[in-house]
């Protein structure tokens, strides 16, 4: 058993003072970001892989390799944030849940308090943008 340090969670738990990771995308760690990019997508409505892939190339700047977007997927469609939908031909699209739209929603407004403190801080010390 490995011992813990002083003032961090267990292996696998959120800082004290986050919320809770039951339906927030900080279950996802360091794949909060695919995970925000695909489900920021599909709020767009469903899409299959290469779909994805180009809407988040085309919105975002952003190229995830295959592996990481179906990694992403698989784990989206776990936590029931996302679902397949019947296949077309060979591809699987997906479309965004009800708790995958709140669980983004939630994610984003704390990226924007996040962001808006961060340009605060910058106007305030390195003058504005």
């Amino acid at each position: 058993m490995v011992p813990e340090s002083p003032g961090l969670p267990p292996a696998g738990q959120p800082p004290t003072g986050h919320r809770s990771p039951e339906g927030t995308l900080i279950t996802f760690e360091r794949y909060a970001g695919p995970a925000t990019l695909i489900l920021s997508s599909l709020a767009d409505g469903p899409k299959h892989g290469y779909a994805l892939t180009k809407d988040i190339e085309q919105f975002a700047g952003v190229r995830l390799a295959p592996g990481t977007l179906y990694e992403a997927l698989s784990r989206l469609e776990s936590q029931g944030f996302i679902e397949a939908l019947p296949s077309e031909q060979r591809r699987r699209p997906y479309q965004l849940t009800a708790a995958g739209a709140q669980a983004l929603r939630a994610h984003l407004a704390d990226q924007r308090r996040v962001a808006d403190v961060g340009l605060r801080r910058l106007a305030h010390g390195w003058g504005p943008a």
